[in-house]
Formats: structure tokens, C-alpha cells, sequence
């Protein structure tokens, strides 16, 4: 017995008993504590390349969906590069409101793109949107790489595909406008965040406030406050440096280009905060347009991405607090958008890319909704169709977001492919006038006007509002405060070409209305291009908005946006 005794201890010491059963749900967090090795999520390259690939096709494609993109954005930096270019009363040194810092950022692309392309300045625009474009994959890839190796593949991938396919974040992408850079600090900032990267994430935080959208400001509060919670010292100093070296390199270039010391972030928010700004004489919407428009761009995606919330008590081990607080910008940032009375779709741009990992949360946690949660391993019948839900629902939104991005493309492009065509037209004396009506809000910039085309003029169609001007290089260029310029968007008598007969070129929409336009006088006008233009009236909504084979030919209404030359007699 006294022999056995060792052997007996011996057995019994090698007896363990199999774990208990979790009293919460199975998720990836167990799944990489209870492995070996780390976690590493998906390879950088994945999400790098397809992003690569659909932005490439959105800086090739995308139409230009805001006239405040051409005029506050296109036409200075035209001005920048070639000394001719329109101006808004935003950029009189008499406001100073808009940040030449934010152009000289554009034109580190743009200043060698002129140099290797010369005078083909389409080329030079397109550049520059490739820039934009790199940009959004660059600050993507890091947000589904870390939304990958924090909460796994599956997540990342629904993100990286919507983040691809959606409507929203394919136009957004490469659109120049602060707005969109604020979106790429989003996307960056909370990549940093859920890498653990706190300082990291504040200082790109800054930077997407200061040199992008200073009022997107109250997006990135979570992550900043969060940031600093967890590691203040290191977080607060990344953040302070950041911010007072962007802010003393804003002050040094407004001075350089306004001729005197302002600060055009600071005169910004005064304008629209302390001064009460009148941003209103632009145009107000109903308190549910962002809802209709987030639905326009996001369809289903948009749906499931408000309903993050309500599955966050089922999801809450996975998702909070870190997911919970990169998302939170979401309904914050559309609570306060949807208070203001002057709405524009473009104000929603630095949340796109939240809106997709809000809704790929949703959908990935399908079947925790219906999963025992004292029983990990629940194979039920509803568990089984819940998990078969994921990719169906996730292919209509990517389906729903392909056929909205085709039919945007393809109806309304018109307008830059037809100032395209100007360029084979040069057989008219240098120093021709192109003249545009009731489109002058669909101008793409004058990087499209070739420069035999000696000026641009509005003639009158109507319109009472202040328009744009040429940038006054007698006055003083960028830090001229030209006497026609008002902050009220009061028309102004010289912005008007008087003399339609110093027209070479005239550009029009002719749509199927009862009255005549300039250019149905065939004895003064020849029409040298005409291409479909989607008639966004006359249109039913469903068929507009989304391309359905065969009917969105069929059910929609086109007019022709047309360029005419005059005739010489």
C-alpha cells in the first residue's frame, strides 16, 4: 500500500476539470486571451489595396456635388497655381474666414503636378483628387486594421466592404473640402484610439480641427476625452504641441496671404458662433434632413447604424467602452447638425465612416441577439438563420450603395464632361469669354476652361444672390477687400456681364419646360456638345435615386446639358 501511495498522488495530480460554462456570451476578446499568440487581425494589405481600387474609381469619377467646393476650394487654389481663379467674399481680407493653410496642404500636390503637366490642367485636378483619395485609404486601412485586431475579422471586413461600397464615404472620399479632411481625422484618430495609441489620436485630433473643419471639433471630443482620461500627461502634451504649432502656422499664412494679422480659424468661429452668423441666407432644412439624406447615402447601413445603441445591452462585453466611444460621435454629431436651420449634406461627412462601423457592429452581433446568453455554444434554429442574415443583409447594402453611387455618376456628370470638351474647340481667338447662366452653381472650376478662354462671366438668369468674382490682382490679389463683397448675400450690379454679344461660348441646361432659353436661338447659337442630364423634377425618387437596370432609363426624365459656340456672321 505504502508503494501505491505515490502512484495514487501521482494520477491525481494530473486530473483537472473541463472549465464552466461562461455566464456571458462568447466573443472575440476570449477568443484572443485564451490564445496562445496575439491576435494580429487582417494583413494591411487587404484593406489597402480594395480601398486603393475604389477610391481610384471615385477620384476618376466623382462629380462635384457642391458648388462651395469649386468657389471656396478649387477656384483659390487655381488662383494659387495660375493667378487667375474666382474669389468669395469669404476669402476678402475684410473677413478672412477661410484658411489659406488648408490650400497650401492641397498644394504640395498640386504645385508639381503643374510643373510635370504644364498647361493641361485637368490633369493637375485630377492629381490632386488622387491625393485626397490616398488620403482616405491611408486613414481607413488604419481604422479596419484596428478594428480588426481589437474585436476580429468578421467586423472588420463588413466595415472595410461598406467603407468601400457605400454612397457616402465613395464621394466624400475624394471631395475637397474641409469637411471630407475632418472625416480622414476621424478615421485616423479612431484607428490610433483602439491601437491603443492615445497621444497619437489626440494630436490627429487637433489636426482635423485645426487645419481641416474647426467646428468638427465636437466629433472628436470622445476619443480626446477619453484619451486624456487614460493617459493624460502623454495625451494632453501630443495634443497641446500639435495644436499650438498649427495655430501659429495658420496666423503666419493668413498673414502672408491677407496682408494682415488675423486668424481665419478664430474669425471663423466668431462669424458663425459669437457673431451670430446669418448662415441661414444660404438655405434652411426641416429638423429630418440629415435622416433622409443619411438614408439617401448609407440606405439600410444608415437604419441598422442608429440601432447600435439599442443592441449595445446585449453586445455591451464586446462593444463598451471602446467601440461605444469611437461610435458616440455619430448621434452627437447628427443631434447638433439636425438643431441648426442651414443644413448641407457635406456637414455629415466626418461621421461616414463611423456610420459604417456602427452598422457592421449591428450586423455582426445578429446572433447574440437571439443566443442563450448562459449557453456560449447555442446552436439553435434562430441563432443558425441569424448568422445566415449577415451576409444577406450586408449584400443588399453594398447592392442598394452601388446601384445610388451608378445613378448619381451617371446622371448628373454632365457638367464636367461637357466643359471637357471646351478644350477641342481652340479654333477661336485667344481671349474668348465663356458665359454661364443659371449654372453657375454647377461650375466645376476653372481648371476645365482651357486658356484660350481669356474669361468666365455670370450673365444674369435670375439669380439674387451674391456670386463669386475673379480674384483682383489691381486690388491686391488674396489680400484685396474688394468694396463689391458683403456678407449678407447681397446680389451685387457688377457681377453681371450686361453685353450678351461678348458671349463666345454659353453654357445651359435645357430641360423640358415651357419657355426658351438663350441657346434655342439656332441663328445666334451652335450647340458643340450635348450630354443627358438627369431631370431631378420631373424624376420619380425611387427610380432617381437608385439604378435599376432597364427601368432608370426608362421611368427617368433627361434633359441635355449643352455648350454652344456662337455663330460668326
Amino acid at each position: 500500500m505504502a508503494m501505491m501511495q505515490p502512484a495514487i498522488r501521482q494520477r491525481r495530480s494530473q486530473t483537472t476539470d473541463p472549465p464552466a460554462p461562461s455566464s456571458s456570451s462568447y466573443s472575440k476578446l476570449d477568443k484572443a486571451s485564451k490564445s496562445d499568440g496575439k491576435d494580429e487581425g487582417l494583413n494591411w494589405a487587404l484593406p489597402f489595396v480594395a480601398l486603393c481600387l475604389l477610391r481610384y474609381m471615385s477620384a476618376t469619377s466623382n462629380i462635384i456635388h457642391d458648388c462651395d467646393e469649386v468657389f471656396n476650394y478649387w477656384e483659390p487654389l487655381h488662383f494659387l497655381l495660375y493667378k487667375t481663379g474666382f474669389q468669395t467674399w469669404e476669402y476678402s481680407s475684410q473677413f478672412a474666414l477661410r484658411s489659406y493653410l488648408y490650400l497650401l496642404f492641397h498644394e504640395i500636390v498640386a504645385r508639381p503636378a503643374l510643373w510635370l503637366f504644364g498647361d493641361e490642367k485637368v490633369r493637375v485636378f485630377y492629381a490632386v483628387r488622387f491625393f485626397l483619395g490616398f488620403l482616405s485609404v491611408v486613414t481607413e486601412t488604419v481604422l479596419v486594421v484596428a478594428v480588426s485586431r481589437k474585436y476580429g475579422k468578421r467586423l472588420a471586413s463588413y466595415t472595410l466592404a461598406m467603407l468601400c461600397l457605400a454612397s457616402g464615404c465613395f464621394f466624400a472620399s475624394t471631395s475637397f473640402l474641409p469637411s471630407s479632411f475632418s472625416m480622414y481625422a476621424i478615421s485616423l484618430a479612431s484607428g490610433l484610439f483602439l491601437l491603443d495609441k492615445h497621444a497619437a489620436a489626440v494630436a490627429v485630433s487637433a489636426i482635423g480641427v485645426i487645419l481641416g473643419w474647426p467646428f468638427s471639433i465636437l466629433a472628436f471630443l470622445p476619443v480626446t476625452l477619453y484619451s486624456l482620461y487614460i493617459k493624460f500627461k502623454p495625451a494632453f502634451i501630443a495634443g497641446a504641441v500639435t495644436s499650438v504649432i498649427l495655430l501659429a502656422l495658420s496666423v503666419v499664412t493668413d498673414y502672408y496671404y491677407y496682408g494682415k494679422w488675423t486668424s481665419s480659424v478664430l474669425n471663423l468661429l466668431i462669424y458663425n458662433v459669437a457673431g451670430g452668423g446669418e448662415s441661414h441666407l444660404y438655405g434652411t432644412e426641416g429638423p429630418l434632413f440629415y435622416l433622409k439624406n443619411g438614408f439617401n447615402n448609407f440606405n439600410f447601413c444608415f437604419v441598422l447604424a442608429m440601432l447600435f445603441l439599442a443592441i449595445l445591452p446585449i453586445a455591451k462585453r464586446k462593444y463598451a467602452p471602446d467601440l461605444l466611444i469611437v461610435i458616440s460621435p455619430l448621434y452627437i454629431w447628427l443631434g447638433f447638425m439636425s438643431l441648426q436651420a442651414h443644413k448641407e449634406e457635406r456637414f455629415l461627412y466626418p461621421i461616414y465612416p463611423l456610420i459604417c462601423l456602427a452598422a457592421s457592429a449591428v450586423i455582426e452581433s445578429f446572433p447574440d441577439l437571439f443566443r442563450d446568453k448562459y449557453d456560449s455554444f447555442d446552436t439553435s434554429i434562430t441563432v443558425k438563420v441569424a448568422k445566415f442574415l449577415r451576409p444577406v443583409v450586408l449584400s443588399i447594402i453594398l447592392y442598394s450603395s452601388h446601384a445610388r453611387t451608378f445613378s448619381l455618376i451617371h446622371g448628373y456628370s454632365a457638367p464636367i464632361e461637357t466643359y471637357k470638351l471646351l478644350e477641342h474647340h481652340d479654333d477661336v481667338a485667344n481671349g474668348s469669354v465663356l458665359c454661364v447662366g443659371s449654372e453657375w452653381h454647377r461650375y466645376p472650376s476653372s481648371f476645365f476652361v482651357p486658356d484660350f478662354v481669356g474669361q468666365v462671366r455670370w450673365i444674369d438668369d435670375g439669380f439674387g444672390g451674391l456670386l463669386p468674382f475673379q480674384f483682383n490682382s489691381t486690388l491686391g490679389g488674396t489680400a484685396a477687400a474688394p468694396p463689391y463683397f458683403n456678407n449678407k448675400n447681397k446680389a451685387s450690379e457688377e457681377q453681371y456681364l450686361h453685353d450678351i454679344d461678348a458671349c463666345t461660348f454659353l453654357v445651359e441646361l435645357q430641360l423640358k419646360r415651357p419657355y426658351l432659353t438663350r441657346g434655342s436661338d439656332l441663328s445666334t447659337w451652335e450647340a458643340i456638345a450635348a450630354l443627358p442630364y438627369l431631370d431631378r423634377e420631373l424624376s420619380p425618387a425611387l427610380y432617381r435615386s437608385f439604378f435599376i437596370p432597364y427601368l432608370w432609363q426608362e421611368k427617368n426624365v433627361f434633359g441635355l446639358y449643352k455648350l454652344f459656340r456662337r455663330i460668326t456672321k
